[in-house]
């Protein structure tokens, strides 16, 4: 496995104490699974019950995870799951086209045995998305489709891009798991993935650029007109 793959298992911007680690990754799983969704609103202290942990380390979290802008903390009214409309959607999709354009152009430039390592990690995640297709399994392409462009973005050995991507991935994680059902079946991403791996692997900075910006501007586009057509307007 390459550096680029570990760094997605683990954050490279900032250590925080394991239990704090823990509740963190518990309560961003349980916001993007729906046990908390979009305008919940509750105590730490429910909310640390509901996901079997001590209030201290979920504190911490919520904390964490209101800086990234999934959670509010309120006067009187405890925590508040942040709701995303189609506009919001559109914003956070903005972000991605820019930062994920940029790391494949600064994979792309590094030495060819380093950005051969994070193809070859890549290149099994695509893998790994055409067997979820081939199961109509569309849960399980979505959460491999998301670690797929993270380590991308961590391969680029930018590690201030990386924190951006894990923040705006998180933020669209809700609107693509809204729409699976709703949008053509993705086998159209596979394609595109390896164009992306091709122009990385050669060295083509500007191909690479291109082809992951359009990839999402693509992903982006399709998602935000499913938003408004079914006016899924809170998410």
């Amino acid at each position: 496995m390459s550096d680029a793959a570990a760094l997605f298992e683990t954050d490279s911007v900032e250590r925080k104490p394991p239990l704090v680690e823990a509740a963190y990754d518990a309560l961003k799983q349980a916001i993007r699974d729906g046990m908390f969704p979009p305008g919940f609103q509750g105590s730490e202290l429910e909310m640390a019950h509901r996901l079997g942990m001590s209030r201290t380390p979920v504190h911490q979290a919520i904390i964490r995870l209101q800086s990234e802008g999934m959670v509010e903390l309120r006067p009187k009214r405890g925590v508040v799951i942040s709701s995303l409309s189609p506009d919001d959607m559109r914003e956070v999709y903005d972000v991605i086209i820019a930062v994920e354009g940029m790391a494949a152009l600064l994979l792309a430039e590094q030495p060819a045995a380093a950005r051969q390592a994070v193809c070859d990690d890549l290149e099994a995640l695509n893998e790994e998305l055409v067997e979820a297709l081939d199961r109509d399994d569309l849960a399980r392409w979505a959460d491999v489709d998301a670690r797929f462009h993270a380590v991308l973005v961590e391969g680029s050995g930018n590690s201030r891009l990386a924190k951006i991507a894990r923040i705006n991935i998180d933020q669209s994680y809700r609107a693509r798991r809204l729409t699976l059902r709703f949008r053509p079946k993705p086998v159209h991403s596979i394609g595109e993935h390896r164009l992306i791996l091709d122009a990385v692997r050669g060295g083509d900075a500007a191909g690479a650029r291109q082809m992951a910006q359009d990839h999402k501007i693509k992903a982006r586009d399709l998602i935000v007109a499913l938003l408004k057509r079914y006016d899924m307007k809170y998410l």
